[in-house]
């Protein structure tokens, strides 16, 4: 009951007409002498006005739409007449409002007197009250209370329209809303700047950009990178062979060129490093330079157009008070000839914190479907040790086009939550092999290199929590197979998912008891 009455008083305090009075007494106790001086500093204090009315509810008739003609029921259409009303059966728009989110407002009201004779319409003009606790009552952007009309494109101004709204994506805001970050706030000369969690990456002319497509998969270069927002992204990007010099977006000094800012606000700067260069081929052979630190830009050479960007792969360090520390970041370069008018570009982004190893996650806390299952090894007195790449820590063979098992050694992918997978080979077997040495080279063949000994039952186990890993138990079954003669047997391996989760069933709570005790006296003197 308490709770409720506080938001009460909430809510009147809200209303315009509350509001009021307060004001009218503060200036007449502020005009005595006797009145204190906070007081007749607030009442010399400049007021917000309250929103006026942008539209006159008694000109603004939704229901009119038939030109120089009455609306069959339209109680606003000024074209209608006396005659007219006495045939309306009711009125399809009662009340007229305009911008229903001011605390108080104007409202037109139409009805229809059935007991007149003929009937007639009756048009009230109110003061309407707004009830909600989140109205306006007072604005200091009245711009925002209506739309502004666009500018027509004319000879004049085509060229300014076009270099403003001529991208795939632009901002509407209009110049009245920037406003200038260089200037000092008093208010902020005593607050500590940090990132928090989704806040834009700043750099020293803008924020750190990562290509996005927006409205279609033509890359767009307003996306902002989020502190601590893991994003991947792809997108398609018109390049040729003529003007490739000249498009920044395929050029590694385009992600590299501007400085990345400690803190928001702070003249701290970090520079972005290359960790790493990837050349790629025309047919798609990739290859690692050993040297990163040469930067490499397009460059026509023999009608091709070569080292331009294919990826992007950022990595920021920071620390838990929300500082950056480092930023590096990973390419790689591809080339196109002439016949090539777009390109498929992919940009993504990882944060690590300082003095801890990024441990790749599969969910948070379950599996998430289509990620690759958790698994290592336990040495004796540790926790799980597990390989930096998700992909390759729990394997199976991966088929090939020949079907050959000793020339599918080493091709695997890995295992993904929540898919069942078969794969295999064939196995021709000779009458001079052993059986010995082809067992062990079925059972690597199966297993792979490194076939771990834990699976984590989470998506986010941690490694020290070994109670959270299930040990990978082996079943061994054997047949024997006549020798001296040769076959060929196939090699199956196969994962299956099993759902061993309870249904969900419907529960209700229980009906609550009553535990009332009386006073030992209750039923004086009676009892």
């Amino acid at each position: 009951m308490a709770a409720a009455l506080r938001l009460g008083a909430v809510f009147f305090l809200l209303l315009p007409h509350r509001a009021a009075e307060p004001s009218v007494e503060l200036a007449a106790s502020a005009a005595s002498p006797a009145a204190p001086p906070e007081i007749r500093a607030a009442a010399r204090a400049p007021t917000r006005s309250r929103p006026a009315p942008v539209t006159d509810v008694t000109k603004l008739c939704v229901c009119d739409l038939l030109v120089a003609q009455c609306d069959v029921n339209c109680c606003c259409d000024p074209d209608c007449s006396a005659a007219d009303f006495s045939l309306f059966t009711t009125c399809s728009v009662p009340i007229v409002t305009g911008d229903s989110r001011l605390c108080s407002q104007k409202a037109a009201i139409y009805s229809l007197d059935v007991e007149a004779d003929p009937p007639e319409r009756i048009f009230k003009l109110i003061d309407q009250v707004n009830p909600s606790v989140f109205c306006i009552h007072a604005t200091n952007y009245k711009q925002a209370l209506s739309f502004s009309s666009p500018e027509m494109p004319a000879s004049e101004n085509f060229d300014q329209l076009l270099k403003q709204f001529g991208n795939p994506s632009f901002s509407a805001e209009p110049d009245s809303w920037n406003m200038n970050t260089d200037a000092p706030n008093p208010s902020d000369a005593n607050e500590t700047y940090r990132y928090k969690y989704g806040v834009p990456i700043q750099t020293v002319d803008a924020f750190l950009r990562l290509p996005s497509p927006v409205v279609s998969s033509w890359c767009s270069d307003v996306n902002p990178a989020g502190f601590l927002v893991n994003q991947a992204t792809k997108c398609t990007r018109s390049v040729s062979v003529e003007k490739c010099g000249n498009i920044q977006a395929v050029s590694m000094l385009f992600y590299i060129n501007s400085s990345i800012l400690a803190v928001p606000k702070s003249s701290q700067m970090v520079n972005i490093t290359v960790q790493s260069i990837v050349v790629q081929s025309l047919n798609g052979m990739r290859t690692l330079l050993n040297g990163s630190d040469v930067l490499r830009l397009p460059l026509i050479l023999d009608e091709l157009c070569i080292n331009i960007v294919l990826r992007v792969s950022y990595h920021i360090t920071y620390t838990d008070a929300g500082e950056i520390t480092e930023a590096a970041a990973s390419f790689v370069l591809g080339a196109i000839n002439k016949e090539v008018r777009s390109i498929q570009q992919s940009f993504e982004i990882s944060f690590t914190q300082v003095n801890t190893k990024p441990v790749p996650l599969s969910g948070n806390p379950g599996y998430v479907v289509g990620l690759p299952i958790r698994a290592g090894f336990r040495p004796q007195g540790s926790g799980i040790i597990q390989n930096t790449n998700k992909y390759s820590q729990l394997t199976i063979l991966q088929s090939t086009s020949n079907q050959d098992c000793l020339a599918a050694q080493g091709t695997r992918t890995p295992i993904l939550f929540g898919y069942n997978m078969i794969s295999g080979c064939k196995l021709r077997i000779t009458a001079d092999m052993k059986c010995q040495p082809l067992t062990q080279t079925l059972l690597d063949l199966l297993k792979g290199q490194s076939f771990p000994e834990y699976v984590a039952s989470f998506g986010n186990s941690q490694a020290q929590d070994v109670l959270d890993w299930v040990p990978i138990t082996h079943l061994h079954t054997s047949e024997q197979l006549p020798s001296g003669r040769e076959r060929t047997i196939p090699i199956i391996s196969s994962v299956v998912f099993t759902d061993i989760s309870s249904p969900a069933e419907p529960g209700y709570k229980a009906w609550p008891t009553i535990n009332a005790k009386l006073p030992f006296d209750f039923f004086f003197p009676f009892v």
